[in-house]
Protein backbone atom coordinates (compact mmCIF):
# COMPACT_ATOMS: atom_id res chain seq x y z
CA UNK A 1 0.00 0.00 0.00
CA UNK A 2 1.24 3.51 -0.79
CA UNK A 3 1.83 6.14 1.86
CA UNK A 4 -1.33 7.95 2.91
CA UNK A 5 -1.51 11.15 0.77
CA UNK A 6 -2.53 13.36 3.69
CA UNK A 7 0.40 12.01 5.68
CA UNK A 8 2.75 12.51 2.73
CA UNK A 9 1.80 16.20 2.70
CA UNK A 10 2.61 16.46 6.42
CA UNK A 11 6.02 14.86 5.84
CA UNK A 12 6.68 17.23 2.95
CA UNK A 13 5.94 20.25 5.13
CA UNK A 14 8.24 18.91 7.82
CA UNK A 15 11.05 18.34 5.28
CA UNK A 16 10.72 21.97 4.19
CA UNK A 17 11.85 22.99 7.69
CA UNK A 18 15.30 21.47 6.88
CA UNK A 19 15.65 20.07 10.39
CA UNK A 20 18.63 17.77 10.95
CA UNK A 21 18.09 14.12 11.73
CA UNK A 22 17.79 13.37 15.41
CA UNK A 23 21.10 11.49 15.38
CA UNK A 24 22.97 14.29 13.61
CA UNK A 25 23.88 16.25 16.74
CA UNK A 26 23.62 16.39 20.50
CA UNK A 27 20.63 15.61 22.69
CA UNK A 28 20.04 19.35 22.97
CA UNK A 29 20.00 19.57 19.17
CA UNK A 30 17.38 16.80 19.03
CA UNK A 31 15.28 18.61 21.63
CA UNK A 32 15.59 21.83 19.66
CA UNK A 33 14.47 20.10 16.46
CA UNK A 34 11.47 18.65 18.24
CA UNK A 35 10.56 22.07 19.67
CA UNK A 36 10.93 23.75 16.26
CA UNK A 37 8.72 21.21 14.54
CA UNK A 38 6.11 21.53 17.31
CA UNK A 39 6.12 25.31 17.00
CA UNK A 40 4.90 25.08 13.39
CA UNK A 41 1.75 23.15 14.34
CA UNK A 42 -1.56 24.96 14.85
CA UNK A 43 -2.55 25.58 18.48
CA UNK A 44 -5.71 24.36 20.13
CA UNK A 45 -5.67 20.82 18.79
CA UNK A 46 -7.40 17.99 20.60
CA UNK A 47 -10.74 17.95 22.39
CA UNK A 48 -11.40 21.16 24.31
CA UNK A 49 -14.18 19.81 26.57
CA UNK A 50 -11.47 18.23 28.71
CA UNK A 51 -9.98 19.82 31.82
CA UNK A 52 -6.21 19.62 32.34
CA UNK A 53 -4.31 20.19 35.57
CA UNK A 54 -0.61 19.89 36.32
CA UNK A 55 0.61 18.17 39.49
CA UNK A 56 3.78 16.83 41.04
CA UNK A 57 3.98 13.34 42.49
CA UNK A 58 6.79 11.90 44.59
CA UNK A 59 9.40 10.09 42.52
CA UNK A 60 12.56 8.12 43.22
CA UNK A 61 14.69 11.25 42.88
CA UNK A 62 12.45 14.23 43.55
CA UNK A 63 9.11 15.21 42.10
CA UNK A 64 7.72 13.83 38.83
CA UNK A 65 5.46 16.25 36.92
CA UNK A 66 2.21 14.82 35.61
CA UNK A 67 -0.79 16.30 33.82
CA UNK A 68 -4.31 15.00 34.51
CA UNK A 69 -6.93 15.16 31.76
CA UNK A 70 -10.53 14.69 32.83
CA UNK A 71 -13.31 14.42 30.25
CA UNK A 72 -16.72 15.98 30.69
CA UNK A 73 -18.92 13.84 32.92
CA UNK A 74 -17.96 10.94 35.15
CA UNK A 75 -14.67 9.25 34.28
CA UNK A 76 -14.52 5.54 33.53
CA UNK A 77 -11.06 4.22 34.31
CA UNK A 78 -7.58 5.69 34.02
CA UNK A 79 -4.95 5.72 31.28
CA UNK A 80 -1.32 6.32 32.25
CA UNK A 81 0.16 7.88 29.09
CA UNK A 82 3.92 7.84 28.44
CA UNK A 83 5.08 10.06 25.59
CA UNK A 84 7.58 9.21 22.88
CA UNK A 85 10.79 10.93 21.89
CA UNK A 86 13.49 8.27 21.92
CA UNK A 87 13.83 8.69 25.70
CA UNK A 88 15.69 11.93 24.81
CA UNK A 89 12.98 14.52 24.16
CA UNK A 90 9.25 14.99 24.58
CA UNK A 91 7.18 17.23 26.83
CA UNK A 92 3.73 17.34 28.39
CA UNK A 93 2.79 20.18 26.03
CA UNK A 94 4.04 18.30 22.97
CA UNK A 95 1.62 15.42 23.61
CA UNK A 96 -1.24 17.50 24.97
CA UNK A 97 -3.50 17.14 21.88
CA UNK A 98 -3.47 13.34 21.82
CA UNK A 99 -4.06 13.11 25.57
CA UNK A 100 -7.02 15.48 25.31
CA UNK A 101 -8.48 13.46 22.47
CA UNK A 102 -7.95 10.17 24.31
CA UNK A 103 -9.75 11.46 27.39
CA UNK A 104 -12.66 12.72 25.29
CA UNK A 105 -13.03 9.59 23.17
CA UNK A 106 -12.49 6.99 25.93
CA UNK A 107 -14.32 8.70 28.77
CA UNK A 108 -11.33 7.85 30.98
CA UNK A 109 -8.99 10.05 32.95
CA UNK A 110 -5.65 10.35 31.15
CA UNK A 111 -2.47 11.03 33.12
CA UNK A 112 0.58 12.09 31.12
CA UNK A 113 3.92 11.56 32.84
CA UNK A 114 6.89 13.93 32.36
CA UNK A 115 9.53 11.30 33.14
CA UNK A 116 13.26 12.14 33.22
CA UNK A 117 15.12 11.99 29.92
CA UNK A 118 18.33 10.42 28.66
CA UNK A 119 21.26 10.75 28.41
CA UNK A 120 21.25 12.72 31.66
CA UNK A 121 18.94 10.08 33.13
CA UNK A 122 19.50 6.75 31.36
CA UNK A 123 17.80 3.42 31.95
CA UNK A 124 16.22 2.61 34.34
CA UNK A 125 15.55 6.14 35.58
CA UNK A 126 12.75 7.04 33.11
CA UNK A 127 11.06 3.73 33.89
CA UNK A 128 11.46 4.31 37.63
CA UNK A 129 9.61 7.63 37.31
CA UNK A 130 6.78 5.93 35.42
CA UNK A 131 6.68 3.16 38.03
CA UNK A 132 6.36 5.79 40.77
CA UNK A 133 3.42 7.30 38.88
CA UNK A 134 1.75 3.91 38.49
CA UNK A 135 2.10 3.19 42.22
CA UNK A 136 0.98 6.65 43.30
CA UNK A 137 -2.11 6.68 41.12
CA UNK A 138 -3.31 3.12 41.62
CA UNK A 139 -6.83 2.78 42.98
CA UNK A 140 -9.95 0.71 42.45
CA UNK A 141 -10.55 2.08 38.94
CA UNK A 142 -9.45 -0.13 36.01
CA UNK A 143 -6.26 1.21 34.47
CA UNK A 144 -4.24 1.01 31.27
CA UNK A 145 -0.61 1.74 30.61
CA UNK A 146 -0.18 3.35 27.22
CA UNK A 147 2.69 4.91 25.31
CA UNK A 148 3.99 5.75 21.89
CA UNK A 149 7.45 4.83 20.58
CA UNK A 150 9.87 5.09 23.54
CA UNK A 151 6.79 5.59 25.69
CA UNK A 152 5.49 2.29 24.35
CA UNK A 153 8.73 0.72 25.51
CA UNK A 154 8.15 2.14 28.99
CA UNK A 155 4.51 1.00 29.04
CA UNK A 156 5.51 -2.56 28.08
CA UNK A 157 8.22 -2.52 30.75
CA UNK A 158 5.73 -1.31 33.36
CA UNK A 159 3.49 -4.28 32.58
CA UNK A 160 6.42 -6.65 33.04
CA UNK A 161 7.50 -4.96 36.27
CA UNK A 162 3.97 -4.94 37.70
CA UNK A 163 3.68 -8.67 37.00
CA UNK A 164 7.09 -9.51 38.46
CA UNK A 165 6.85 -7.28 41.53
CA UNK A 166 3.21 -7.98 42.37
CA UNK A 167 2.40 -4.39 41.47
CA UNK A 168 -0.92 -2.69 40.74
CA UNK A 169 -3.40 -4.52 38.53
CA UNK A 170 -3.22 -3.34 34.93
CA UNK A 171 -6.26 -4.11 32.81
CA UNK A 172 -4.66 -3.24 29.48
CA UNK A 173 -1.38 -2.23 27.85
CA UNK A 174 -1.63 -0.11 24.72
CA UNK A 175 1.59 0.07 22.74
CA UNK A 176 1.76 2.53 19.86
CA UNK A 177 4.59 1.64 17.44
CA UNK A 178 6.68 0.70 20.48
CA UNK A 179 10.46 0.40 20.76
CA UNK A 180 10.94 -3.17 21.95
CA UNK A 181 14.32 -4.39 20.74
CA UNK A 182 17.83 -3.03 20.08
CA UNK A 183 18.08 -5.19 16.94
CA UNK A 184 18.17 -3.23 13.68
CA UNK A 185 18.17 -6.01 11.11
CA UNK A 186 14.46 -6.66 10.69
CA UNK A 187 12.96 -6.18 7.25
CA UNK A 188 11.10 -3.00 8.20
CA UNK A 189 14.42 -1.39 9.15
CA UNK A 190 15.86 -2.31 5.77
CA UNK A 191 12.74 -1.09 3.98
CA UNK A 192 12.02 2.14 5.91
CA UNK A 193 15.18 3.04 7.81
CA UNK A 194 16.78 5.52 5.41
CA UNK A 195 15.19 8.60 6.99
CA UNK A 196 12.32 9.17 4.56
CA UNK A 197 9.63 8.44 7.16
CA UNK A 198 10.35 10.62 10.23
CA UNK A 199 12.93 8.35 11.90
CA UNK A 200 15.88 6.40 10.53
CA UNK A 201 17.94 3.41 11.57
CA UNK A 202 20.72 5.81 12.56
CA UNK A 203 18.27 7.69 14.77
CA UNK A 204 17.20 4.51 16.51
CA UNK A 205 20.79 3.40 17.11
CA UNK A 206 21.52 6.84 18.55
CA UNK A 207 18.45 6.80 20.80
CA UNK A 208 19.46 3.44 22.23
CA UNK A 209 23.01 4.73 22.80
CA UNK A 210 21.65 7.63 24.84
CA UNK A 211 19.33 5.42 26.91
CA UNK A 212 20.88 2.04 27.64
CA UNK A 213 24.30 0.43 27.82
CA UNK A 214 24.99 -2.79 25.94
CA UNK A 215 24.67 -4.68 29.22
CA UNK A 216 21.35 -3.01 30.05
CA UNK A 217 19.91 -3.99 26.67
CA UNK A 218 19.80 -7.61 27.81
CA UNK A 219 17.35 -6.59 30.54
CA UNK A 220 13.72 -7.20 29.49
CA UNK A 221 12.72 -3.98 31.23
CA UNK A 222 14.88 -2.16 28.67
CA UNK A 223 14.04 -4.40 25.70
CA UNK A 224 10.74 -6.21 26.36
CA UNK A 225 11.02 -8.34 23.22
CA UNK A 226 13.99 -10.12 24.85
CA UNK A 227 11.85 -11.34 27.77
CA UNK A 228 11.95 -15.10 28.19
CA UNK A 229 8.48 -15.16 29.78
CA UNK A 230 5.59 -13.06 28.46
CA UNK A 231 2.81 -14.98 30.18
CA UNK A 232 0.33 -13.44 32.60
CA UNK A 233 0.59 -9.96 31.11
CA UNK A 234 -2.41 -7.67 30.59
CA UNK A 235 -4.61 -7.73 27.53
CA UNK A 236 -2.73 -5.84 24.85
CA UNK A 237 -3.38 -3.51 21.94
CA UNK A 238 -0.46 -2.87 19.58
CA UNK A 239 -0.66 -0.25 16.84
CA UNK A 240 1.93 -0.23 14.03
CA UNK A 241 2.48 1.55 10.72
CA UNK A 242 3.68 -0.04 7.50
CA UNK A 243 6.20 2.74 6.74
CA UNK A 244 7.83 2.58 10.17
CA UNK A 245 11.25 0.99 10.82
CA UNK A 246 9.74 -0.33 14.08
CA UNK A 247 6.85 -2.08 12.35
CA UNK A 248 8.26 -5.59 12.50
CA UNK A 249 9.24 -5.57 16.16
CA UNK A 250 5.71 -4.52 17.07
CA UNK A 251 4.32 -7.41 15.05
CA UNK A 252 6.88 -9.78 16.60
CA UNK A 253 5.84 -8.72 20.10
CA UNK A 254 2.17 -9.24 19.29
CA UNK A 255 2.97 -12.75 18.06
CA UNK A 256 5.13 -13.54 21.09
CA UNK A 257 2.46 -12.33 23.51
CA UNK A 258 -0.22 -14.36 21.77
CA UNK A 259 2.00 -17.46 21.90
CA UNK A 260 2.36 -16.85 25.66
CA UNK A 261 -1.42 -16.84 26.04
CA UNK A 262 -1.97 -13.08 26.24
CA UNK A 263 -5.02 -11.65 24.46
CA UNK A 264 -3.70 -9.30 21.78
CA UNK A 265 -5.26 -6.97 19.23
CA UNK A 266 -2.79 -5.94 16.50
CA UNK A 267 -3.83 -2.89 14.49
CA UNK A 268 -1.58 -2.69 11.44
CA UNK A 269 -1.90 0.42 9.24
CA UNK A 270 -0.01 -0.13 5.97
CA UNK A 271 -0.05 3.52 4.84
CA UNK A 272 1.15 5.08 8.10
CA UNK A 273 4.55 6.18 9.44
CA UNK A 274 6.04 6.29 12.92
CA UNK A 275 4.28 8.84 15.12
CA UNK A 276 1.04 9.06 13.16
CA UNK A 277 -1.26 8.42 16.14
CA UNK A 278 -0.37 11.72 17.82
CA UNK A 279 -1.15 13.89 14.75
CA UNK A 280 -4.59 14.72 16.11
CA UNK A 281 -6.54 17.27 14.03
CA UNK A 282 -3.76 17.21 11.41
CA UNK A 283 -4.34 13.73 9.98
CA UNK A 284 -7.75 12.17 9.56
CA UNK A 285 -6.33 8.70 10.15
CA UNK A 286 -4.96 9.85 13.52
CA UNK A 287 -8.34 11.02 14.80
CA UNK A 288 -9.96 7.84 13.49
CA UNK A 289 -7.40 5.61 15.20
CA UNK A 290 -7.62 7.51 18.50
CA UNK A 291 -11.39 6.98 18.39
CA UNK A 292 -11.05 3.29 17.53
CA UNK A 293 -8.44 2.54 20.19
CA UNK A 294 -10.39 4.57 22.75
CA UNK A 295 -13.43 2.43 22.04
CA UNK A 296 -11.40 -0.72 22.71
CA UNK A 297 -10.05 0.77 25.94
CA UNK A 298 -13.55 1.74 27.11
CA UNK A 299 -14.77 -1.77 26.33
CA UNK A 300 -11.95 -3.35 28.32
CA UNK A 301 -12.66 -1.05 31.27
CA UNK A 302 -16.34 -2.00 31.19
CA UNK A 303 -15.40 -5.67 31.27
CA UNK A 304 -12.96 -5.08 34.16
CA UNK A 305 -15.61 -3.33 36.23
CA UNK A 306 -18.12 -6.10 35.66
Amino acid sequence: MSLDPELQAILDRRRALNLPGFSAGTPEDARRSFAESQATLPPGRGARNVTAADEIIAGPSGGVPIRRYRPAGATRGRILYLHGGGWVFGTLDGFDPVCRQLAHESGAEVISVDYRLAPEHPFPQPLDDCWAALLALADAEPSAVMGDSAGGNLAAALALRARDRDGPDIALQVLLYPVLSPAFERESYRRCGQGDYLISTDDMRWFWDQHATEADRANPEAAPLTAADLSNLPDTIIVVGGYDPLHDEGVAYAEALATAGVRVVLRDHPGMVHGFFTLVDLLGAANAEVAAVSGLIAGRFRAARS
